[in-house]
Parts: C-alpha cells; sequence; structure tokens
C-alpha cells in the first residue's frame, strides 16, 4: 500500500515540475548557457582543432576563420564589391609604389631596367592593441612580467591567469618585426621561400637569424631587430617601406594576409620567457592583434571564444558594393561602426547529425548543408536551387557562391604509360589516350551524384570571378566538348573509343600485345572511397580500362606524388589571391613536384616549354587584352595536352538563420566576421517558439499513474478506517 502512496506523490510532483518547466523562458535543450540568452552572441562551431595561431605559421582556411579576426594586415578586401578589390585596412590609403632602376632613379612600371619596386606604407594613428599582458608595464614602465627561470612561470597555467594587462599604439616597427618573423628560417613560414624572391634582404636575413638562435640559451629571447634586413625600412612611427626586387604585381594581395599582419616585440619577447613553452603559452596558441576581436578561450575539446576587442578602432560598414546588395539588405548598415557582434562561440561538433538539429533548433546561427541533409535543405527543379518549402517556412536564408577554386582530376606526366614520355609518336599516343579518359570521367555527372549538384566543371584551372576565366564558347574544352545549341556537349564514348583504338589500345586492350590497359588510381585511405570509387571504375570500364584503387596513409600518398610514383590523382586548389597567376602556376614545369622534391604544386609535373614561356611574361604583367591573349593560348596548350582529365569549380552552399544579417560569401577574405549582425531577440523569440516541451504526455502518464493508484488508495484508506473503528469499539 505505500508503492501506490509513493506512486501518487511522483505523479503530483511530475505534475508540479512539468506546470513550472513550462513556464521557463529557457528551453529545457538549449546546449548554451542560461545567463548568455539574449546576448549579443553569435554560435558557430569547429569539427578540428587548428593547429596554429601564429601568423607567420598558419595557411589553413580552418585556422583563417579565427586568426582573421583578430590579426590586421595592412590591406583587406573590400566585403560585398565583386571582382574582389583590394582596400586599406590599417592604413591611410594602399600603399604607394614607386619604380627605380639599379641606380635609384625613378622609372615606370614597364621599363626594362626597372630593378626594384618599393612600396611605401603609412598607417592609420590611433590604432591600439587588445588588452595583453606582453604589453603591461610596471611603474617604471618596463615590462610587468620579466621571468628570469622557468620557475617564475610555474604559477601560470594559461594566458587568463595573467591579472595585468596593457596595450599601446601600433606603429610602423610592429609591421616590419613581423616581415623579420617571415624571414625567420626556424619559424618555417609556408609562404617564405616565395617571398625571398621578391623581398630584397630576406635571403640574406636568413642566416645571421639562424645563427643567432642556435647560439641562444633556453628561454632567451631573439630580438630580431638586432639583425639587419636591407629590405625594410621604419621611415618614422607610423610610415614604412619594403623593398622588392624587380616586379610582383602580386605582392599587394599578399599584403591582405594575415602573414603580413603586426606582431609588437613585446610579445614576442613575453612568450619567449623561460617555462612558457612548457605550459604551452605561446603566440600559437594565444594571439595578440589590433583587429575587431580578442580570443578568450582557447579549449579546442570544447569551444573557442572571440570577444570584441574593446581597444578597437573606428571602422565602419561599407556604403557600397554589388547592384544586387541593395536590393538583399546588405547596404542597410551602411555607415554603421563594427563589429556589430559582442561575442562569438565556436563549439566542438564532430558529427553533422547533431550539428544540423542543433540549427534547426536555433542553437547555431548558421550552417553548412551536408549530404545527408541536402534534400531537407535543397529544393532542385526545372527553374534551378532553392531553399525546401520547409526552410523558407522557417525563415531561413540561403547563400550560394562559387568558390575560387579548382579541383582536378590528374595525371602524371612523368608515367610510363600514361604521361608525356617516350618519342614523338609515344607521346601522340599517350596524348589521344589521355583524351578519351577526359571524355569517359563525365564530371556533370560526378558533381551531381557525389556533390548534390554543388559544382560547375571547369573548362581550365581558372574559376569563375577571376581575370582569365572564359566562358560560353570561347572557353569550352573542344577537346572533350562540342558546342551544341548554345551549350556544351560532352563528346560520346563511341568517339573516345575511337581514340583508344588510335592510342593503341582498342577495347582497352594492347594492340601488340593483347594484354588489358590496367591503370592505377592513387588516393588517400582517408578519402571519400567507397560509391566514388566504383563510380571511377565504371566510368573506366566502358573504354575496356582496368581500374585499380592503391589507397594509402595521407604521408604515403604525399611520398608517391612526390617521387613521381603516382599515376592518376585527384587533388585541389583555393585561391590564395585572385589572379590567374595563382591557378595556372599549378601546370608550370618549374613547379613540379618531383623537380622541387614534393614542395612545388604541379602536382602533375606537366612540363610544356611555350606554356612555361607564356606563363613567366604573364605572371607579372598587370591585368590587360594582352595578358588575357597570353591566357587564352596558355589554355589551349593545357587542353590540348590534358595533363587533367578533367576539373571543377565547387559552390559553397551556407544557410543563415532568419536572425542573421550582413552574410555575403566572400571565397578570398576570412576576414568577415565584423560585417556580420545578429537580433538575439528575434533569434530568442524563435528559438522559445520552436522547442516548447510536448508535456501533455507526460502529464497523461502521470494521470494514468493516479487513476490506477487511486483504487487501492480508495480500499487502503476503508480498511484503515474499519480497524480504527473496530479498535475502538473493543476499548
Amino acid at each position: 500500500m505505500k508503492i501506490r502512496e509513493s506512486f501518487i506523490g511522483i505523479a503530483l510532483m511530475l505534475s508540479t515540475t512539468f506546470w513550472v518547466t513550462g513556464c521557463s523562458d529557457q528551453a529545457w535543450n538549449n546546449p548554451h548557457p542560461a545567463e548568455d540568452a539574449g546576448k549579443n552572441i553569435l554560435y558557430s562551431n569547429f569539427s578540428g582543432p587548428p593547429k596554429h595561431l601564429d601568423p607567420v605559421i598558419s595557411y589553413s582556411s580552418d585556422e583563417g576563420r579565427f586568426i582573421d579576426q583578430i590579426y590586421d594586415p595592412p590591406l583587406q578586401y573590400h566585403y560585398l564589391k565583386r571582382p574582389f578589390e583590394l582596400e586599406a585596412n590599417t592604413l591611410t590609403a594602399l600603399p604607394e609604389i614607386v619604380y627605380r632602376n639599379a641606380d635609384e632613379q625613378l622609372v615606370s612600371a614597364e621599363a626594362e631596367d626597372l630593378a626594384y619596386s618599393d612600396y611605401y606604407f603609412d598607417i592609420k594613428p590611433g590604432i591600439y592593441y587588445q588588452p595583453h599582458p606582453a604589453l603591461a608595464l610596471n611603474d617604471d614602465g618596463e615590462a610587468y612580467y620579466a621571468f628570469e627561470t622557468a620557475a617564475e612561470a610555474s604559477q601560470y597555467s594559461a594566458l587568463s591567469d595573467f591579472a595585468q594587462t596593457g596595450t599601446r599604439e601600433l606603429v610602423a616597427a610592429d609591421y616590419t618585426y613581423q616581415i623579420r618573423r617571415l624571414a625567420d628560417p626556424t619559424l618555417l613560414s609556408p609562404i617564405r621561400g616565395l617571398l625571398a624572391q621578391y623581398i630584397q634582404g630576406m635571403t640574406e636575413f636568413a642566416e645571421p637569424a639562424k645563427e643567432a638562435r642556435a647560439a641562444q640559451q633556453d628561454g632567451e629571447w631573439l630580438d630580431l631587430r638586432t639583425i639587419e634586413f636591407d629590405g625594410i625600412e621604419v621611415i618614422d612611427r607610423y610610415r614604412f617601406r619594403v623593398r622588392l626586387k624587380g616586379k610582383y604585381p602580386q605582392f599587394s594581395y599578399w599584403l591582405a594576409f594575415h602573414f603580413f599582419a603586426p606582431v609588437p616585440p613585446e610579445a614576442d619577447r613575453f612568450y619567449s620567457m623561460p617555462g612558457m613553452n612548457d605550459r604551452n603559452i605561446t603566440l600559437d596558441w594565444y594571439p595578440i592583434g589590433t583587429g575587431p576581436y580578442m580570443m578568450t578561450k582557447n579549449d579546442p575539446n570544447e569551444a573557442i571564444v572571440l570577444e570584441r576587442n574593446p581597444n578597437y578602432r573606428d571602422d565602419f560598414y561599407p556604403a557600397e558594393g554589388e547592384p544586387v546588395d541593395r536590393a538583399a539588405g546588405l547596404l542597410d548598415d551602411a555607415g554603421q561602426a563594427l563589429p556589430f557582434i559582442d561575442k562569438v562561440v565556436y563549439r566542438l561538433e564532430k558529427e553533422s547529425i547533431p550539428l544540423w538539429s542543433k540549427f534547426l533548433q536555433g542553437y547555431y546561427d548558421r550552417s553548412g548543408v551536408a549530404s545527408d541533409s541536402f534534400d531537407q535543405a535543397i529544393s532542385i527543379d526545372a527553374e534551378g536551387i532553392a531553399l525546401s518549402d520547409d526552410m523558407r517556412d522557417r525563415g531561413i536564408k540561403l547563400d550560394i557562391a562559387v568558390m575560387p577554386g579548382t579541383y582536378y582530376f590528374g595525371f602524371n606526366m612523368l608515367d610510363e604509360v600514361v604521361g608525356d614520355t617516350g618519342t614523338a609518336e609515344e607521346r601522340e599516343r599517350k596524348r589521344l589516350l589521355r583524351h578519351a579518359i577526359a571524355i569517359a570521367y563525365d564530371q556533370e555527372e560526378y558533381i551531381s551524384i557525389f556533390y548534390n549538384g554543388r559544382g560547375e566543371t571547369g573548362m581550365s584551372p581558372i574559376p569563375p570571378g577571376i581575370f582569365g576565366y572564359q566562358q560560353g564558347e570561347e572557353g569550352v574544352n573542344t577537346s572533350v566538348f562540342d558546342w551544341v545549341n548554345g551549350k556544351p556537349v560532352r563528346k560520346s564514348i563511341d568517339y573516345a573509343k575511337e581514340l583508344m583504338a588510335r592510342a593503341g589500345y582498342p577495347d582497352g586492350r594492347n594492340a601488340e600485345t593483347g594484354e588489358p590497359l590496367v591503370l592505377n588510381f592513387d588516393t588517400t585511405v582517408s578519402s571519400s572511397g567507397g560509391a566514388s570509387h566504383d563510380w571511377l571504375i565504371k566510368k573506366m570500364k566502358q573504354l575496356g580500362i582496368q581500374l585499380n584503387i592503391r589507397g594509402s596513409d595521407y604521408n604515403r600518398f604525399k611520398e608517391k606524388m612526390k617521387t613521381g610514383n603516382a599515376q592518376l590523382f585527384q587533388w585541389g586548389w583555393l585561391a590564395d589571391y585572385p589572379d590567374a597567376e595563382n591557378f595556372l602556376f599549378l601546370l608550370y614545369g618549374p613547379n613540379g613536384q618531383v623537380v622541387t622534391q614534393g614542395a612545388g604544386v604541379n602536382s602533375s609535373n606537366y612540363d610544356n616549354p611555350r606554356y612555361n614561356e607564356l606563363f613567366r611574361e604573364m605572371k607579372l604583367m598587370e591585368n590587360s587584352p594582352e595578358r588575357m591573349s597570353i591566357i587564352r593560348e596558355m589554355i589551349d596548350i593545357s587542353q590540348h595536352d590534358m595533363p587533367w582529365a578533367s576539373m571543377f569549380h565547387p559552390h559553397s552552399y551556407v544557410l543563415n538563420n532568419a536572425w542573421v544579417y550582413n552574410s555575403k560569401p566572400h571565397g578570398i577574405s576570412k576576414a568577415v566576421l565584423k560585417y556580420m549582425r545578429i537580433d538575439p531577440e528575434q533569434r530568442s523569440a524563435m528559438q522559445e517558439s520552436s522547442n516548447r516541451p510536448v508535456l501533455w504526455p507526460l502529464l497523461l502518464v502521470a494521470l494514468l499513474i493516479i487513476v490506477l493508484a487511486l483504487p487501492g488508495y480508495v480500499g487502503y484508506r476503508r480498511r484503515l478506517n474499519h480497524r480504527v473503528n473496530t479498535v475502538g469499539r473493543q476499548r
């Protein structure tokens, strides 16, 4: 009987709990702290921790999404304008470029005796660093934290343990110090080799810097300002100069990268103190910058948090853009102070399904579109691609953009079977074989099946939006496509089989030996595999080719590419900067993987003398009709030689909840967070309406428990009363 009473008590307790909780503003399933509800916080995610946060070392898009909000390079890309346009960031104007000959006389940009390009930078006064312990000073104006032994650092386990912080104004010497860090060979900057070809004195700086590092004691700071660097000069507090050897127009694009963002020498000294590296208190873990945000938490197992830099300068939302931007509401905030968002929380999410569910519940503000959620989010019909009805009903908005990148299916041109080797007759037969494979590799079908249509077939390495991209009939690859009724149509498999026969492989067999043609597709074990490999095998079988999939770990795969032991492979490239040179160099002979021992970007090891000659002529030219003519010839050559069987330019799909504003995919720059705005009140209202708990089933269960227990309880009370009455009568 006591059990029945317990049931009744539980039922009553549940009912009360449901009633009270139903009146709460915080949804039961909200993964964010209750105290943050309604605040101006953007919620995003990451799937893997960033490896490097030092702007000299970092070269990953996943890392750029964090540090590009923190660091301030001299230039930036206009957020709204397309084609991509550079503008001053921390400078008063774009750098002034002065050209000189070897005798230091002024010359024009086209002069044959041009020897140097001098870039003059003028920094805006009044730019300050985020609060940071490296800039904290004592009463004597000296560094507050100056450890001489590792024991002094033992009480600090994270940057937040340092109670004292300080700031100071950004000066020209901070930029030149960062260039010294770029030149320091011990820091292993991925672009040092490239820049050393152009920045005067960078190569010469490396050896004394290396020697000085070797002579250091543990915990000793090397002040790089003590080493001579011929190509940089601090003119005054706000002005500095960088000298290039010859002419390098693409240098301006690098100036919008975090590689050239300032790092104060005080930070370099601070992180070099004894014991700091042992506790992972390094610049590679805790950035310091003058940008709109600062990193206040770096826990790769839980969350990475950026918060508004309280010292951020005056910066304003752009007042110009593309013609369509005003109608899209992208100019509604013109002239408003940046940044709009106070805090950004990136939470670790390893699985796509929980991430998607939280986005639909309103707990993440933005989301990509994974393959397993594509059909729920996207509708494809005769009119094209659009949001599904469900997404539109939720007020979700879709951003679609062509990424400035190219993925390709390539041949190793040093290979004896498919490459450009042997006599002229043998090379021609192998060229025909490559053409046949290119026709069979149905890129449009591949995109449709494995990318849900999120991409477009490429006719050249240059993607849309970059000068040199050719569309329409003039850009079509006539080796693979015919132009029919205003669009490219892939040549038939029958024609590809004819090419196979001319190549010496009728029906996929060697015409002399009768042996079947077996080709190897080299890939990594972590690649998509499965269905895509089956698809590829099927496509090659149409030509009678037997395809062997050779999977290996990434390091082994890289070694195959480096030594030229791969045969067929897939690779890709995303633009460093929006220039044709940054894509056409993927086929430049001296950039070959084998000749550079793995350092080059020419994975096919393609080496055509005429293409190389044109590349050298084109790469330093300004965009012009003359440059376009050269680019067209280079594309014609590559289409004829076919080092890549096929290529495509991927599309980016990003979903934004209704309360997210000013979202426009950029493609090149990651420093876009400061332009975005959210409406926290609108988000809270949606979360409340979409995540109200359905309590009636639980209340029904509680009521059922009461109903079932009630007869027993009533009987129990009757027997109890009967006993009491009986005892009374006996007395």
